[in-house]
């Protein structure tokens, strides 16, 4: 029971950072410094990624109409537009962006786990990034983007918003929402636009690491395991749904600056706890 309790604790934290660009590979280490569950490493490796899946099943209730390629309205079918061009063209810049990450993340999921999962690189990642949030906002004051709607992003762009995701693959505490949002607003895309691409672009890539992160572990799950898991990602879909509604409202009316220094706050706070510890 304590670790079924533990487990809405850390789908809550899942809930929270997964969507805000503040690095949930961060809260999560930092939360396992003094919320530990008592679980076998390999599970508790899994469960840090899989326990996502919860939060990508928000997006796809969120956006279902903007993802899914099919209209099966008596209109659609009578007017032989079943199909939904515009919805597969989305699908394919999003998959376009997925493959740098998707090779790097099959190719050296273990090495990265094992060599840069730690708080150094954490805290460093999350200072950096903060810092370019600052950065790239100050500079962009007053300036119109060049991309202001997630239709109009184009296969280059998403490429470019790919490589920029794979940053965060390579180095936890990058963020991967910060990583593709620091790089959207880098090359002109609107903080809507670039905020709905990220939130999209996390189904295919947070569905493959969980896949990939589960193959390894194998379906033979303890009763106490399923329960455990099953409550992180519940929790985790239930908060998603409201951090992600409130994003997309604070960002009409917001920059990302306060991201910026949350994430360098929070970096200062883990370089100490681990210098010290």
């Amino acid at each position: 029971m304590l670790d079924i309790i533990k487990a809405v604790l850390y789908g809550i934290v899942e809930g929270i950072t997964e969507w805000l660009p503040v690095s949930s590979t961060g809260h999560m280490i930092l939360l396992d410094e003094f919320v530990k569950m008592n679980v076998s490493e390999d599970f508790w490796n899994m469960f840090l990624v899989v326990i996502q899946l919860g939060a990508i099943l928000a997006v796809v209730i969120l956006y279902w109409n903007q993802i899914f390629p099919w209209d099966f309205s008596k209109e659609a079918r009578k007017e032989h537009r079943v199909n939904r061009k515009d919805v597969w063209m989305l699908w394919a810049k999003i998959l376009v962006a997925c493959i740098p990450a998707a090779i790097v993340g099959v190719l050296f999921d273990d090495w990265l786990d094992e060599h840069l999962y730690n708080g150094y690189v954490v805290a460093t990642m999350l200072i950096i990034f903060g810092i370019l949030f600052i950065i790239i906002e100050n500079k962009n004051k007053g300036k119109e983007p060049v991309i202001k709607t997630l239709e109009e992003i184009d296969f280059k762009t998403a490429l470019i918003i790919g490589v920029f995701q794979l940053i965060a693959a390579i180095f936890p505490g990058t963020s991967r929402s910060g990583s593709t949002i620091v790089g959207s607003l880098m090359i002109g895309v609107s903080r809507t636009a670039a905020a709905q691409f990220t939130f999209l672009l996390a189904i295919p890539v947070m569905f493959g690491a969980s896949l990939l992160k589960l193959v390894k572990f194998g379906l033979s799950f303890s009763v106490s395991e399923a329960a455990i898991l099953v409550t992180g990602m519940l929790v985790a879909f239930i908060v998603s749904i409201i951090v992600i509604k409130f994003l997309m409202g604070y960002i009409r009316k917001h920059d990302f600056k306060v991201f910026g220094w949350y994430r360098i706050i929070l970096g200062v706070v883990v370089l100490a706890y681990f210098f010290l510890k």
